[in-house]
């Protein structure tokens, strides 16, 4: 008697382009539901959801990655309030890119075991019956399990590989490329003080989250994207989301008021300039390639000491934050200065208004004062560019 044992390859037989297709969309899910749910909702407060989402995010990424929301979010918080520090949980700058890339889960693990960090950074996430009891670490496995279940059931022997990928993309995506490469290669809109970037500008793969030095510069906004070329796919689902009525944006980035009758810096300058620090410093930065690029060439044409890097390399280890620059670097940037007064100038002036977020004990009266002067200071040096953009901090409100 013949047996029919066609059962074995499951309840849903796919062709093998079906099976690559419902890969990518359920590990998809599981990075929407990391950046939608567990970072900008739960982490950051930026985006409300819908109580029936919220739970359809946290059932799915107990099956899909038997992660806590609380764990999650505590050391997220701590990233950000260490960052590039020690207590940092995973930064390639202290434990090197290869151990964060690799093995940013163990990491990870490692510090959702500091009950302190729980306790300080963990607060405000679920607490019902459901994260107690079924959403909890202790019943991680039984998530995961389920998954393998449901993966084998439907779709046979190919539903073990379908769960490998499913359980691999966490730890290879989010702990190993973006806490790994987001702090390590691409390129930067802001320089922050630490050494996140940003790994390419449309953010699909990874949910937006590959707009890492975005968020780094402003860690509250639900949108990631900035520059008009950048595209954060995490942000075209919460406005679709919005518009259903299943999310409320609560926070994004600050938008920029002028006036232009005024003529001189005061409070509401301060104030509205602190707010946009990052991008004011962008600004003056590309302002300073303006008036520089030429010198910077003739610097290195003269100086053979200087040609191991291009006008292009010195602009970007100039408009670098000062507190991360290594001795060695700090020794390259003095003979350049050394070679030209006028590079030094524009430095310079870089640097204190880079320093004037730097003093977290000064008053607002000083901070004012401080910017008043590098103002006045722009005025008399006899460069149109530098008189303009004094006039441009003091239109800020």
């Amino acid at each position: 008697m013949m047996h029919d044992l066609t059962w074995l390859n499951g309840m849903i037989p796919l062709s093998w382009w079906g099976y690559v297709l419902l890969a990518l969309a359920a590990t998809h899910i599981t990075i929407v539901s990391v950046t939608i749910f567990l970072h900008r909702h739960q982490a950051h407060r930026s985006v409300e959801l819908h109580p029936a989402l919220s739970h359809f995010f946290r059932f799915w990424l107990w099956m899909t990655t038997g992660m806590v929301t609380k764990e999650w979010t505590a050391v997220h918080r701590k990233h950000h309030a260490f960052c590039e520090r020690e207590g940092d949980p995973h930064s390639p700058r202290l434990v090197g890119i290869k151990k964060v890339l690799w093995q940013g889960v163990e990491l990870y693990r490692a510090e959702t075991r500091n009950l302190e960090t729980l306790k300080r950074f963990g607060h405000g996430t679920p607490d019902d019956w459901l994260e107690r009891n079924v959403y909890a670490a202790a019943h991680a496995k039984l998530g995961i399990g389920l998954m393998l279940i449901i993966d084998v059931v439907l779709f046979g022997p190919i539903g073990l590989t379908l769960w490998a990928v499913q359980m691999l993309w966490i730890p290879l995506m989010a702990a190993g490329v973006i806490n790994g490469i987001g702090h390590f290669l691409g390129y930067r809109n802001f320089e922050v003080n630490d050494i996140s970037t940003n790994i390419f500008p449309w953010g699909i793969l990874i949910g937006g989250e590959e707009l890492h030095n975005n968020h780094h510069a402003f860690p509250m906004s639900a949108k990631l994207s900035v520059q008009w070329y950048e595209f954060d796919i995490g942000w075209f689902y919460i406005s679709i989301l919005q518009m259903l009525g299943l999310a409320t944006v609560k926070k994004t980035l600050p938008e920029y008021h002028f006036d232009v009758s005024k003529s001189a810096v005061d409070y509401s300058s301060l104030r509205a300039i602190t707010t946009h620090r990052y991008a004011v410093l962008l600004k003056y930065a590309n302002l300073m390639w303006k008036l520089g690029q030429t010198e910077l060439k003739v610097s290195r044409d003269r100086n053979s000491d200087l040609a191991s890097k291009s006008a292009r390399q010195w602009w970007n280890l100039l408009r670098k934050d000062v507190s991360l620059h290594t001795e060695a670097e700090r020794q390259d940037i003095q003979r350049l200065l050394n070679s030209s007064s006028y590079l030094c100038m524009l430095y310079d002036f870089y640097r204190n208004l880079q320093g004037l977020w730097a003093r977290s004990n000064a008053s607002e009266d000083e901070l004012v004062a401080r910017l008043q002067a590098w103002c006045a200071r722009a005025q008399a040096s006899g460069i149109p560019e530098l008189a303009d953009f004094s006039k441009y901090l003091a239109r800020f409100a």
